[in-house]
Formats: C-alpha cells, sequence, structure tokens
C-alpha cells in the first residue's frame, strides 16, 4: 500500500510517544511522572516571599531595559531603511532626469504614464489576489449577496465585472494579436523555406564578367567604369582614420577613382584632424577631396545630395557610398561593379537598402530624384522610389564589409528608435505613390503589406501588446487567458528556424528572445510616433561610435580577402603617423577611455515590476510556462532598465 502523505511527521510522533516526551498531557493524571517536550522547569530552593518579589520586580526592570534596547534597535533599523531608502529613490531620480536619453516629447512622456497607471493597476490587482489566495476564495468565490465583509464585497464585485465586461474585450484583443502573431510566422517560415531553397539550388546573382584580382598594369582602364566613393561622417572623432583608410586602399585603377569625406562636424577640432588626414592621402597621390557644409541641413541626406550636386559627378558612373564605421574589404569594388554588367534576377528584386556599404547607378539616383530629407531614413525611402521607377536591385551575400556595433545600450537603442520610426514616415509619404505607379500589383503588395505592413508596423505592435500588455493583464483575468502555445512554443520553433542557417547562435536562442521582446517598448514607441507625426520622429541622431576596429584588424582583412597591388600594411600604417599635435592628443584620449555610467530607464523599469507582479499571480494560479515566461522576461527588463547589459568588452 502507498504511503500516506504524512508519513515522515507521524513516524516522529511516534519515536516522541515511545520516548515519553507527550506533546499534551492530562492534568488529571498526576500519577506518572512525565517530561513536557516543549517545557522546562525552573525551581528555587528559597521559597521565601520577599526574596521571590525582589525577584520578580529586578526580572520586571531587566526585561523593560531588554525591550527598551530591543526597540531602540528597530528604531534604529526603521531609521537605516528609511534613510537608505530616500537615498536610493532620489539617487534614482536624479539619473532618470538627467539620463532620459530618448527624445523628449509628448509621445515618450504619454506612454510612460500609461504604463505607470498600468503598473499601479496590476498591483491593486495583486493585492486583491493575495487577500483573496488566503481567505480561500481561489477554491470558492464569494457572491455579492453572500459576502459579509467589505473586502468580500469588493472582490464579488470585481469579479463580476472581470467577467462580464473586462474578459470579453481583453480575450477579441488576445485574439486578434494571435491572428497577426500566425501571420507574421508564416512569413518567417516563408523567409525561411524561400533561403533554404535558394541554397540547395545554389542559386545566385552571376555577372557576365570578372575583374582580375591583383596588379591591374596592363589591363585597359577603359574596362574599369569611373567610380565615386562617399564617407559621410559627422564628428567621427574615433573612425575617421580606418575609414578613410579602408576606401583609399581600394584595388581599382586610382585615375578611375575619387573620393569624397563629406564632413558635417560641427567640431572644429574633428574638422582639423579629418581634413589633415584627407591632406596626407592626397600627398601619397590618391584623388581625395574634403567637403565641408557651412550650413548643415537634411543631415546625411542633405550631405549626400550636396555632394551630388557638384559639377564633376557627370565624369562618374556609379557611386559607392560607406558610413564611417564601415571598412570596406581592398577588392569591394572589383566584386560589386560586375554584377551592373547584365545580371540575372529571380525574385521581386527589391530590400531596403541600409545606407552604407552599397553601390548605386548614378543615373538611377537622378531619374528617381535623388537624396530626400523628408524622412530619417533617407536611404530605404531612395530604395522605395527607385524601386517604383523600375530599377532592379542585386544582394550579394558574399561580399562582406566591417562594421561597428553600437557600443551601449543607449546607442543600440537610439539607432533602434530611428529605424522602426523612419519607415513609418516613409509608409505615410510614399503610400499614394505605390498606389500609382507602374509596377504590377505584385510588386505594389509586397511593398504596402509585407515590407511595410507586416514587417514594419505589425511585428513591432504585437510584441509589444501581445507579451507586454495582454500577458501580464490576463493573469488577472483568467477568462482572457492566453494558451500555453502562444506564450511559448511558437516563438521558440519560430527562432530555431530562423537559426537554422547560422548553428553557431544555437545558445543565444533565449537570451535572443527575451532581449527582443524587451526591445519591443522602443519600437513600438517608434513605430506610433512616426505613424502620427510626433515631433521626436524627426530627429535623426548620430550613432556614437568607439573604433574598436584597430589598424591590425584592416591588415588581417585584407591580407585575408585577397592581395593587393597597394602596400596595405604601410598605407594602413602610415595613416597614424603625422606630426600634427592634435593626432597625437587623439590617442591618447582613445587610449584613456571613458568609464561607463550606468542609467535608468523608466519604462522598462515599469514593465519590470509589471511582468514580475503578473509573475507573482501566476505563481498563485500554478501556471508553469506562464510563470517561468513572466519571471525571466521580468529580469530581464530589470537589468536593461538598470542599465546592465552592453558593457565594453576588449
Amino acid at each position: 500500500m502507498p504511503r500516506p502523505p504524512n508519513y515522515e511527521f507521524q513516524e516522529w510522533w511516534n519515536k516522541q510517544r515511545e520516548n515519553g516526551h507527550e506533546l499534551f498531557q492530562d492534568k488529571s493524571d498526576i500519577s506518572v511522572p512525565t517530561t513536557s517536550f516543549f517545557a522546562v522547569e525552573i525551581g528555587s530552593p528559597n521559597s521565601d516571599p520577599t526574596v521571590e518579589k525582589e525577584v520578580r520586580t529586578r526580572s520586571a526592570r531587566q526585561l523593560s531595559g531588554i525591550y527598551l534596547i530591543k526597540f531602540q534597535q528597530i528604531g534604529n533599523s526603521l531609521a537605516w531603511i528609511t534613510n537608505s531608502l530616500i537615498y536610493i529613490l532620489r539617487t534614482a531620480n536624479r539619473r532618470i532626469k538627467s539620463s532620459d536619453s530618448s527624445p523628449s516629447d509628448s509621445a515618450h512622456s504619454k506612454m510612460y504614464r500609461l504604463i505607470k497607471g498600468f503598473l499601479i493597476l496590476v498591483i491593486v490587482l495583486l493585492c486583491f489576489e493575495l487577500v483573496a489566495y488566503f481567505k480561500g476564495w481561489h477554491f470558492s468565490p464569494p457572491s455579492v449577496g453572500s459576502a459579509e465583509l467589505m473586502v468580500e464585497l469588493v472582490y464579488a464585485k470585481w469579479l463580476e465585472i472581470r467577467a462580464d465586461y473586462i474578459g470579453p474585450p481583453l480575450k477579441s484583443l488576445s485574439n486578434m494579436c494571435i491572428v497577426l502573431f500566425l501571420v507574421q510566422s508564416v512569413d518567417r517560415v516563408a523567409l525561411l523555406l524561400g533561403c533554404v531553397w535558394i541554397k540547395l539550388k545554389r542559386l545566385k546573382p552571376t555577372a557576365v564578367m570578372e575583374y582580375p584580382v591583383g596588379d591591374v598594369e596592363g589591363e585597359n582602364l577603359e574596362d574599369y567604369p569611373m567610380v565615386l566613393l562617399q564617407i559621410p561622417m559627422c564628428n567621427e572623432r574615433e573612425v575617421y582614420q580606418q575609414s578613410i583608410a579602408a576606401v583609399c586602399i581600394q584595388d581599382w585603377p586610382r585615375e578611375r577613382m575619387l573620393i569624397q569625406v563629406l564632413d558635417d562636424s560641427d567640431d572644429l577640432d574633428v574638422q582639423h584632424l579629418i581634413k589633415a588626414e584627407v591632406q596626407k592621402w592626397q600627398q601619397r597621390g590618391f584623388r581625395i577631396l574634403y567637403r565641408h557644409r557651412l550650413i548643415r541641413t537634411g543631415y546625411k541626406a542633405g550631405n549626400l545630395k550636396s555632394a551630388m550636386g557638384c559639377d564633376y559627378v557627370k565624369d562618374y558612373e556609379f557611386v559607392a557610398i560607406f558610413d564611417a564605421d564601415f571598412q570596406p574589404g581592398p577588392d569591394f569594388l572589383k566584386k560589386t561593379i560586375p554584377f551592373f554588367k547584365q545580371v540575372n534576377g529571380i525574385f521581386i528584386n527589391f530590400f531596403g537598402f541600409n545606407g552604407t556599404a552599397g553601390v548605386w547607378r548614378i543615373k538611377a539616383l537622378e531619374e528617381c530624384g535623388g537624396w530626400l530629407e523628408r524622412t530619417t531614413v533617407e536611404d530605404m525611402d531612395i530604395a522605395v522610389r527607385a524601386h517604383l521607377c523600375g530599377w532592379k536591385f542585386v544582394y550579394l551575400n558574399d561580399v562582406k564589409s566591417l562594421c561597428e556595433l553600437p557600443e551601449s545600450y543607449e546607442a543600440y537603442k537610439k539607432q533602434q528608435y530611428r529605424w522602426h520610426s523612419g519607415p513609418m514616415q516613409l509608409f505615410r509619404l510614399c503610400f499614394v505613390d505605390i498606389l500609382r505607379s507602374k509596377v504590377s500589383w505584385t510588386k505594389k503588395a509586397n511593398l504596402i503589406f509585407l515590407f511595410f505592413l507586416l514587417r514594419k508596423l505589425i511585428l513591432p505592435f504585437y510584441s509589444f501588446t501581445l507579451f507586454c500588455i495582454i500577458l501580464p493583464l490576463t493573469m488577472f483575468v483568467p477568462e482572457a487567458e492566453l494558451p500555453a502555445w502562444v506564450v511559448s512554443y511558437v516563438p521558440g520553433i519560430m527562432s530555431i528556424l530562423n537559426i537554422l542557417p547560422e548553428p553557431r547562435s544555437f545558445p543565444f536562442i533565449v537570451p535572443y528572445l527575451l532581449f527582443e521582446n524587451t526591445m519591443s517598448v522602443t519600437k513600438f514607441n517608434a513605430m506610433i510616433s512616426g505613424l502620427f507625426r510626433f515631433g521626436s520622429s524627426y530627429e535623426w541622431v548620430v550613432t556614437k561610435k568607439l573604433g574598436r576596429s584597430s589598424e591590425a584588424d584592416l591588415v588581417a582583412f585584407a591580407e585575408k580577402e585577397s592581395e593587393t597591388l597597394v602596400d596595405t600594411t604601410a598605407l594602413l600604417r602610415s595613416s597614424s603617423e603625422s606630426g600634427l599635435a592634435e593626432l597625437n592628443k587623439l590617442e591618447i584620449t582613445k587610449k584613456a577611455g571613458v568609464k561607463k555610467r550606468n542609467r535608468l530607464y523608466r519604462k522598462e523599469l515599469a514593465l519590470a515590476f509589471i511582468l514580475l507582479t503578473a509573475s507573482v499571480r501566476s505563481l498563485l494560479s500554478a501556471q508553469g510556462i506562464h510563470f517561468y515566461f513572466l519571471l525571466f522576461q521580468g529580469i530581464t527588463f530589470l537589468l536593461v532598465g538598470l542599465d546592465l547589459i552592453g558593457e565594453q568588452v576588449s
């Protein structure tokens, strides 16, 4: 027979009885001497009442002194806790005010107030649920008619309101988000199957010609088209040397290329440093120019538009664009230019140009209207307009260019905000142009429904709404509970499918899922700002760089990819050798480094407490997968909100 649930306790009880240790004894039976297990008898040989009175008085004084000391200790502890809490709150408030790096407009403040109000709501609901749990109301919920206490009556009324008015609309919203979630999952699976099919069939763009690697002496220079290389930058103190050097050592005839360093810096010291670097390369025989605008309008788009307005641009057929933190290999032009000679195309031939490490036919830029300053995603804007004009795009997966990741979570957050507010600006501006364009309805549908709505609007909407708002709320409204497959299984399967082409990423699948859900608040906020034209959505913030890629990285990359005519080692070494005092000061500054200063992010912290509060409610309901998801997601939000990620590593 199976053991009873309290078998161990019964064994202990019987053992105590056998040893004569009775927990409870009948006072009427005084003939049997017993020893109480929980009592100690203290006897005194002196039965003098006077002595007993003095002892009681002294004991009372000692007891009063002990209690007084304990009360003093408790008071000191409470005072210390209060002072510490006040200090923490003041420090946190000061750090929040001084570190709110996001653009401070009505959208951010309104969203934070909404999240804070939601946090207060879930805390109040948790208090009700805790009272109900300890009262046993989760086994037998009270009704309004049978309620005796005020708390019981309020809880019974809440159950009725929850079932009749909150549960149905929340369930409908949940179902809508689930449908959007499944549609987006189908899109990701379709993209995955397309990638697998391309790899199995070994499909890739093919060019009708190839340039020889290495020495170009003896070659016909007419076979090498005129190429304009542009490096737009703004206050790029840390990376300007590397970017200029990487572009100058391109394995291309010097007579057939011209380099434009488009400096929008407002720091005079940085302007002098970049100009001096350009002059050094000019002295070595390279055709490189330094351009600086007196009136800095339109950000990067205005900078590129100004450069394309030069008279000598008409002599060039192609333009290659590289951001300051990108370092192309020496054979970049030889791997990309041949694909402009009659390349094959299979698919729709459109993708969002990311603004760097790309080559454009100058005629295509001119026909689609050139660079415009109407959005913060000028690269996507010109790609959409070129696609509507009938131009095709080719993506070369085997052509790589070194780049630098954002140096902190703050920089990454600003970058993601711009990347998700800009597409909504562009969608609002070009929606009518897409409908009126002469391209096929297939391409129009691809742009509107897949590129803009599904991947730029629906994805951040349901990620934030479903996992950060609806899921915590359903813990307090079980009538709209999300199924386990929505919370865990489908996101996990989708992530596994997405990383199948890159098995090395498999150990990072869980942190990736948690961090992507954490970033959903920034992406959702950016999407709303761009869609409804809030002021901050038009603010173009330059991503801060640290210049981690050293000159040795450039040399190693150049030697690995190809052998070039230019002595890259000597050139790259010479790029940092200068007699200018400013350059020496720059190197000292770069070596000194800046100590990381942690910040606080209000929205992330508020959402962390919301998710952790919901996890406590889920624990009371014994919901396993929901509890673990809310717990780990809440911890991730807490780490991000305290700025404990993105530490710089060497």
